[in-house]
């Protein structure tokens, strides 16, 4: 280990696999190996110095899952916190297993790969690596990328008029810094509705003179409570790797039984969601137009409230909701279409995050550049045309990493298949790709789904490379699924 405690592997350069990313999906995907194909030599690539990824690297106040952490967290590692958790301990606890297991050691960490090229001839990866400054080359036969799907160095690019204009401070939570930023008794507005901005405003609430979410349109929010009651009981009862067992089925169930049922009444589905809010709100704010989408429930993700602390800071007046159209930014504050001015000292530009598949790599195979809008995606793992690459994937109607652990289980088990076989690539190719009609690889109508949905890889309609939507199926694919369109040489 080096003196830091990070690994230093600077003498190693060849492996039978390079994970790229050390946050919970390339954690999640050295310990299956680990598990699994404990013969392959493999690395981990991290471009900072720490493991956690988004929740090492995010530092917005109250930051938090919002998926619940029995199905979030690993399969083999039982979560024992909150239910719904704070980005500190799932950083925590990624530390822990990857510290547990020995993976840590095998992290290459201020690592940023710059260019990736598969040699058919060679059968290898050759990367190109920014290493703490100096240039290096790595080879490898496989990549894992899980490098999940943010740009960490620019956010979505979001036009507000007259931005420029404020003399008080923007900040957007993507580079939030705990250490410059001050919101001690100011007026603050966060433009934005979804997960992160309804993250703030109760987070933020007690220190300000007063927050306001201004939102251009609602998104559906729903109340879960930060430790489940059944959760807890059954921890009570049962030993620690039983209970787990039973609260991650209960909760995988949870999420496919209401999703299925919200999509397919979906009138029944705004009725039950807007009486809870009703219910929440306590009569104090009006859920019509606040609380009121345009859109049916998942068409984007639901936003969670832990212990309903969004709607509890409403309630008590301690924070604002707005919902109408921004006409001009102004020194002090925001005008807003119909007339009104919001007075503000800060203003929070939550508006969302700039997806970036595999970390702004693009992936090039024998020296020709791979334009992976024009891709298919097999299984929700592996790009069209590119050899001996896998991508981790989560689910939009569910945790990522239930997604993440099915692509790392499918890997292992195509390793050991093509070492039976003596086989050293494979390749993605359908069969009869002009039959095959495209479909959103995010079926999500979020705004920032949309504006990257001309840069990314698309799924199809039939076989192996429709969109993943069901954790339980996937799951039975990776352990026993068959490998149609993949070409094996």
């Amino acid at each position: 280990m080096a003196s830091n405690g990070h690994a230093d592997l600077s003498g190693e350069t060849t492996y039978d696999v390079l994970i790229i990313g050390a946050g919970i999906s390339g954690i999640n995907a050295a310990y299956r190996m680990q598990d699994q194909t404990p013969h392959k030599k493999f690395a981990i690539i991290e471009a900072t110095e720490q493991i956690g990824g988004t929740w090492a690297l995010f530092k917005y106040p109250g930051i938090r899952s919002d998926s619940d952490l029995a199905t979030f967290g690993y399969a083999f590692k039982p979560w024992e916190g909150a239910d719904i958790a704070d980005g500190n301990s799932i950083v925590e606890y990624v530390n822990k297993v990857s510290n547990d297991a020995g993976i840590t050691k095998k992290i290459l960490f201020k690592h940023r790969v710059t260019n990736a090229n598969f040699s058919t001839p060679d059968r290898e990866w050759v990367l190109q690596v920014n290493a703490n400054g100096v240039e290096k080359t790595f080879r490898s036969q496989f990549i894992f990328l899980a490098t999940g799907y943010y740009d960490y160095n620019e956010p979505l690019k979001v036009h507000i008029p007259g931005i420029e204009n404020f003399k008080g401070d923007v900040v957007h939570p993507q580079f939030w810094d705990p250490k410059k930023v001050n919101y001690d008794n100011k007026r603050v507005i966060v433009i934005g509705s979804g997960a992160t901005a309804v993250t703030l405003v109760p987070s933020m609430a007690p220190r300000t003179k007063s927050i306001t979410m201004l939102q251009r349109s609602p998104s559906y929010l729903v109340s879960l409570p930060k430790y489940d009651p059944f959760a807890k009981i059954v921890r009570f009862l049962l030993p620690s790797s039983i209970a787990f067992s039973i609260i991650r089925f209960k909760n995988i169930c949870r999420i496919y039984f209401t999703y299925h049922l919200f999509r397919t009444f979906p009138s029944f589905a705004r009725f039950v969601l807007r009486t809870r809010t009703r219910k929440e709100l306590k009569g104090v704010v009006d859920t019509d137009p606040h609380f009121k989408p345009a859109y049916n429930p998942w068409d984007q993700r639901l936003c969670i409230c832990p212990d309903g602390d969004f709607f509890k800071a409403l309630a008590s007046r301690k924070a604002n909701i707005v919902t109408a159209h921004i006409d001009q930014v102004v020194e002090d504050g925001i005008i807003l279409k119909d007339g009104r001015k919001l007075d503000a000292d800060m203003i929070i530009t939550a508006t969302g995050l700039k997806i970036q598949l595999a970390g702004g790599v693009t992936p090039y195979v024998d020296g020709k550049k791979i334009d992976v809008s024009d891709k298919f995606v097999w299984r929700g793992s592996a790009l069209e045309d590119v050899p001996n690459l896998l991508l981790a994937i989560g689910y939009i109607n569910a945790s990522w990493t239930l997604g993440s652990d099915c692509t790392a289980l499918f890997f292992c088990r195509i390793m050991n298949y093509m070492d039976s076989k003596r086989k050293t690539l494979f390749v993605p190719k359908p069969e009869q790709r002009s039959a095959l009609k495209e479909r959103p690889l995010l079926d999500l109508s979020s705004t920032y789904v949309q504006a990257a949905a001309k840069n990314m890889p698309k799924a199809a309609d039939r076989g192996n490379w429709r969109t993943r939507t069901n954790y339980w199926y996937d799951y039975y694919q990776a352990k026993y699924g068959n490998y149609k369109g993949l070409v094996f040489k």
